[in-house]
């Protein structure tokens, strides 16, 4: 017999845009489930476009990199205490943290100490490093719900048993696909041609922007029949891509990165969630990672994983190529890319095939409905 549950209350801790948005797609999810669902939440516009304004809006939270961190420690900590009050003022029967590992995992330590259920969205990377975090985990997180398929073996190494639910990315994909705008739309909202398109994904920290946009732009200058677009970081101008590129004809656009990927014809893109993101709209990428020689030697000796790329971890081979360090040349990006000419090159029309097996591998969607699914279950144990 299901037990009927009367209003839940859930306190959701998002600090980034990522996770603005799987949070998003949760909450509509556990709506779906519970109608009466009351939410408070850390969080930004695609979470308050759902319900109510967010506590702390993402915009205050995001500090990026080690230096940025130290600089901002007072209002960090500033942000811990006072979240750890409200979230006992408004009594929460879970928490829920998505991804933002830095903090959720001290409040999760918190929450657990005052018998506040606690659920996981996203896993942080501690398969990638400072794998010591699994056991402050285990001690702290009562449900884990992770987003990449390998991820239940490594926690099974710890004897933790966690959900595996699919990549929630797929879902975001498909629901942006049935509304996009169409090439031409694209086309004319950007003042561009009806060239084929080169996206450059470069990044968001200025600093490895720096250092990776002009090697992209060298080997761009080799495609003179293609368009060349830049994806924009949302906090840099078009002066600052405009200062890098000197003379070089160029072309950003912010907050498009999705219409960028779905109408472009190959990729440059660097290490990350974007990897990931350009292999689900079947655009062939080459990825790129290039920093400063210190934090590459720090970096190397710190990370125990084979790929940098999202698709090459995921796949657990080299399906795309990676150009790390000293490979990334204006040469060795531009010869990479060149294979890719051809629409119907034996090398595109395979990469495309690893694509949609990396799809099937994903869990094919329906990742916001398997966690509240998850979460309301749990809590009926909880108050049956």
């Amino acid at each position: 017999m299901k037990i009927k549950l009367s209003i839940l209350k859930f306190y959701i801790i998002a600090g980034e845009a990522s996770g603005d948005l799987h949070a998003s797609n949760l909450m509509k999810a556990l709506i779906h489930l519970k109608p009466e669902s009351d939410f408070r939440y850390w969080g930004g516009d695609k979470m308050s476009s759902v319900f109510g304004s967010p506590v702390k809006h993402i915009k205050d939270l995001a500090f990026m990199g080690f230096i940025e961190v130290v600089a901002n420690i007072k209002t960090i900590s500033k942000n811990i205490s006072f979240c750890k009050k409200d979230i006992l003022s408004y009594k929460p029967d879970a928490l829920i943290l998505v991804d933002y590992p830095g903090f959720n995992l001290r409040i999760a330590k918190f929450a657990k100490e005052h018998q506040i259920p606690v659920h996981y969205y996203i896993s942080p990377q501690v398969w990638a490093w400072k794998q010591n975090r699994v056991f402050k985990i285990k001690k702290c997180v009562d449900e884990m719900y992770c987003i990449l398929p390998f991820e239940k073996d490594f926690y099974k190494k710890f004897d933790m048993s966690v959900h595996y639910v699919g990549h929630p990315l797929i879902d975001a994909i498909t629901n942006y696909k049935s509304t996009a705008p169409n090439k031409l739309d694209f086309t004319k909202k950007n003042n561009l041609s009806d060239q084929k398109i080169i996206a450059i994904l470069p990044g968001s920290r200025k600093q490895e922007i720096k250092i990776k946009l002009p090697i992209m732009l060298a080997a761009s200058k080799k495609f003179a029949s293609y368009q060349i677009i830049i994806a924009g970081a949302p906090n840099l101008s078009q002066e600052f891509y405009q200062e890098i590129a000197q003379d070089q004809k160029i072309v950003v656009v912010h907050n498009q990165t999705y219409a960028l990927l779905n109408h472009a014809f190959m990729a440059m893109v660097t290490s990350g969630t974007a990897t990931l993101e350009t292999a689900l709209f079947h655009v062939p990428e080459v990825v790129c990672y290039k920093g400063s020689s210190i934090s590459y030697q720090i970096a190397k000796r710190l990370i125990k994983v084979k790929f940098i790329s999202l698709v090459n971890l995921i796949m657990d081979k080299l399906v795309v190529t990676e150009l790390i360090q000293n490979e990334l040349t204006a040469e060795a990006l531009y010869q990479e890319l060149n294979y890719f000419k051809d629409e119907n090159s034996e090398k595109r029309l395979n990469l495309i095939k690893e694509y949609q097996a990396l799809e099937v591998k994903l869990g094919g969607g329906g990742a916001s409905e398997k966690v509240a699914q998850l979460v309301i279950d749990s809590l009926r144990k909880i108050k049956s």
